[in-house]
């Protein structure tokens, strides 16, 4: 529940309590200067009358608070209030008169003053109640807005996560079923490979379990990781395929989405080194430039292959990862000659 705005920080009641001592400084100066009051009566008055205000002030926000405007109409708002303003100014005058009457002396005097004076107290004492009523509906307005747009933004970061955790879950089952398959193959025909390729397999699933959580890794971590990656692809291929990295010191602590290169490798394999029957040279490549980091793999293939298609849904996934997470759409683009193929992706670096 929304508390007082005026209650809820120490600097706010301050200002509160300064802003009255002025009024209230002031207000006895007119009653002084202006009505010839004597000072005992003027400063009796001005304290007890502007301090019963301000604490009448400070409650008419419980009123603020129960009167919605999202559950009442606005004639029952207007009357709720009008009765309102009507019984706490008719309190605030008869307390406020009782009391002052206790501490003056002449109090002859000050009951004809104060009955003299009571039309322009009535007057300030219900624009005083509209005034307050007015500025919490407004806290209360506000308060509700930034409260709607923060429960949005967390709604749309918990879709947002929702979503990249579904697409990366996408990456790792297409090659766990390759290399159970391989696996399957090889037991029969090379025992000590199928055992390599599942040591490989557990430390690579290993390293996906640990980060499946986290956003963001460093590139070498990725990078390390997909090595482990190449490796098990490589006793399924042998030496169809070689790699090349050419990565720049200072890009290799740079954060990277999440398991964001695999599907970069998994398509050169599935399109590339699968369908051809020449060797070819994956290069991967990374530097920092303009903001970003750069990062880049490359890869012949076999333009007689029937399989022409260089993007699928491995790259498609890449492009939306990066759409959610930096929101921008412009982070991910293809080159295809007759026998090449490029995939870049530009980062946008840490702060």
């Amino acid at each position: 529940m929304q508390s007082n705005p005026i209650l809820n920080k120490p600097r706010n009641f301050l200002s509160f309590v300064i802003v009255w001592l002025i009024i209230t400084m002031a207000y006895v100066q007119i009653l002084i200067f202006g009505e010839k009051i004597n000072f005992t009566i003027a400063l009796a008055d001005g304290l007890i009358f502007n301090s019963l205000l301000a604490g009448f002030g400070l409650s008419f926000w419980y009123s603020a608070r129960y009167i919605s405007v999202e559950l009442y109409s606005v004639p029952k708002i207007l009357i709720s209030h009008a009765i309102g303003g009507i019984i706490s100014v008719s309190l605030w005058l008869c307390v406020g008169y009782f009391i002052t009457s206790i501490f003056v002396s002449s109090s002859d005097d000050y009951s004809a003053f104060f009955l003299n004076n009571i039309g322009w107290r009535i007057l300030v004492g219900i624009l005083y109640y509209f005034l307050v009523i007015s500025f919490y509906y407004l806290v209360i307005y506000y308060n509700n807005f930034h409260e709607k747009t923060l429960r949005e933004n967390e709604l749309k970061n918990l879709v947002t996560q929702a979503e990249l955790k579904s697409l990366k879950f996408q990456i790792n089952p297409h090659f766990i079923f390759n290399s159970l398959n391989s696996m399957s193959a090889l037991t029969t025909i090379d025992s000590t490979k199928a055992r390599s390729m599942i040591l490989k397999l557990a430390d690579f699933l290993r390293y996906t379990l640990v980060n499946n959580d986290r956003q963001k890794n460093k590139l070498s971590e990725e990078l390390n990781n997909i090595k482990l990656y190449l490796e098990i692809e490589k006793i399924r291929f042998e030496d169809k395929f070689d790699f090349i990295e050419d990565v720049s010191p200072e890009s290799r602590d740079e954060l990277v989405p999440n398991m964001i290169l695999q599907p970069l490798f998994e398509n050169a394999i599935k399109h590339a080194v699968y369908e051809s029957l020449e060797k070819v040279t994956l290069k991967f490549k990374s530097f920092i430039q303009n903001d970003f980091l750069n990062i880049s793999l490359e890869n012949n293939f076999d333009s007689s292959s029937g399989n022409k298609s260089g993007s699928g849904i491995g790259l498609n996934n890449i492009g939306d990862r990066l759409k959610l997470i930096y929101g921008l759409n412009n982070l991910m683009n293809v080159e295809k000659t007759e026998s090449i193929f490029k995939v870049n992706l530009y980062i946008p670096l840490s702060k």
